[in-house]
């Protein structure tokens, strides 16, 4: 009897016939295998599939007497970092048997006012029952119940009034800076590179700012924000109070609670007029801000490593104000500092850039910026773009101001990122830790700020010789 081998056709067929079964087969699993049994554990940085051992948590439970105890894991005036922190009806509840443990209230928060200066308008910022409460854990269980709404992994929660949030360099270099400055202390190992162990912003709630005004006219607090955290949630003065008005306490995993009018209760602040100068009093790594500055220049498609090494030929970026209108050098010390500084480029090969920043993209600021090794211009908000500097032993920057007047924005973020700050009156320069006092006497928002053009180059010259001889 012959044996006939099956056609070609007839084996397509066959394993046709064989992949629908397995198909028909896998539609119909077990009755409890569904979406719920693999999912992503938003309260970590792990990518994995869990298992249902870990479910989805949305909520707190407890029994009596064992409420979770709010923990204030590290704090400076203006800035703490709490895990297990309460919400109810917007009002913040620190949750403890300890009260000896917490700080003042008043280094914590405050009620959100506009904040102006003088003893009156300081008074008015003060923090009542309203703004933070510190409760025991039997009060918790009377105020809260069993439960809790649980908002996991990392939050900044921002208190501050949106005077000082809608400004490039009062977001960026204060309150940007000192929120991470703030939260890179858990982590003391963070390297040049920006690599961390800390796990990445979730979200953020601006208590008092509305969706509408938190963005700068330049809108650079949106580009920094959705390049340092692309995964990044941001909640309004709205969305808080939508929160509020559900009645439901809600538990924070972490959340880094930062305060601007708190913060000018600080010794540093009082001695820099600096509020991000508070969070420097807590250890931290000396590349603290790498991973920010990492994420950020990326974005514009630069290597983490871009600018300040010694091998990189240097690159000197003068950021003009001339259509400013205000705060501007003399026409002709303007022309004679360009002047100076093509010399420099001409017999050293220094690259040698003149720009009015907002006439660049912010990709094209950033991607400047992140190049640069000495970047220079009259006091303003342009030179806020240091921060994206990469800190080496010949990163400087020198800033212009009318003689006599001196302010110390741009000097102390330079230093708190281990660069050198000049403050220049004309052909005379001042640095750390001989700088003058803090004055802002007529002529400082002017149009006819002084510059010796050869006395700058001259020293740009010699930051960069020094360094290689």
């Amino acid at each position: 009897m012959y044996h006939l081998s099956p056609t070609r056709r007839e084996v397509f067929l066959l394993v046709l016939v064989l992949v629908a079964l397995l198909c028909f087969t896998a539609s119909f699993g077990p009755p409890d295998s569904d979406l719920d049994d693999t999912y992503i554990d938003n309260s970590t940085s792990n990518p994995h599939p869990l298992t249902l051992a870990n479910h989805w948590r949305t909520r707190i439970t407890w029994t009596n007497g064992f409420i979770p105890n709010t923990r204030v894991i590290s704090h400076v005036p203006g800035w703490t970092i709490f895990d297990n922190l309460f919400v109810l009806n917007g009002t913040p509840y620190v949750v403890t048997d300890y009260p000896a443990s917490v700080p003042d209230i008043i280094y914590m928060t405050s009620n959100g006012l506009a904040i102006y200066s003088g003893p009156e308008a300081a008074k008015s910022r003060l923090p009542s029952d309203r703004d933070m409460r510190v409760i025991s854990t039997t009060q918790a269980q009377s105020l809260f119940g069993s439960s809790a709404e649980s908002i996991d992994g990392i939050t900044w929660l921002v208190n501050d009034p949106r005077q000082f949030v809608t400004h490039y360099f009062h977001f960026a270099a204060e309150l940007f800076f000192g929120f991470w400055r703030a939260y890179s202390s858990l982590d003391p190992v963070i390297d040049d590179m920006g690599n961390s162990v800390l796990p990445a912003l979730r979200r953020i709630f601006f208590v008092h700012v509305d969706a509408d005004h938190w963005r700068d006219y330049s809108r650079m607090n949106q580009w920094i924000l959705r390049s340092a955290f692309p995964s990044l949630t941001t909640e309004y003065s709205d969305d808080w109070q939508d929160r509020a008005a559900m009645g439901r306490p809600i538990m924070f995993d972490r959340v880094i609670f930062s305060d601007r009018s708190s913060a000018m209760h600080g010794v540093n602040f009082r001695s820099t007029g600096r509020t991000v100068s508070e969070p420097f009093a807590l250890p931290g790594s000396a590349h603290w801000w790498s991973p920010v500055r990492a994420n950020v220049i990326r974005m514009c498609g630069l290597d983490a490593d871009v600018g300040g090494d010694m091998a990189q030929s240097p690159v000197i970026t003068y950021v003009s104000r001339q259509e400013w209108g205000r705060r501007m050098l003399k026409q002709e010390d303007h022309e004679h500092l360009v002047e100076e500084l093509y010399k420099l480029r001409d017999q050293y090969g220094y690259e040698v850039n003149v720009v009015s920043m907002d006439k660049l993209s912010r990709a094209e600021q950033i991607t400047l910026a992140a190049r640069t090794t000495i970047m220079m211009g009259v006091h303003g908000n342009g030179l806020t773009s240091l921060v994206w500097m990469r800190p080496s032993p010949r990163a400087t920057v020198m800033e212009f101001f009318i003689p006599g007047g001196f302010a110390y924005d741009y000097e102390y973020t330079t230093r708190a990122l281990g660069m050198v700050h000049y403050g220049f009156w004309d052909n005379e320069y001042h640095t750390h830790p001989n700088t003058p006092p803090r004055a802002y006497p007529e002529g400082f928002q002017g149009k006819s700020i002084p510059i010796d053009g050869a006395v700058v180059a001259k020293l740009c010259h010699e930051r960069l010789q020094s360094m290689t001889d």
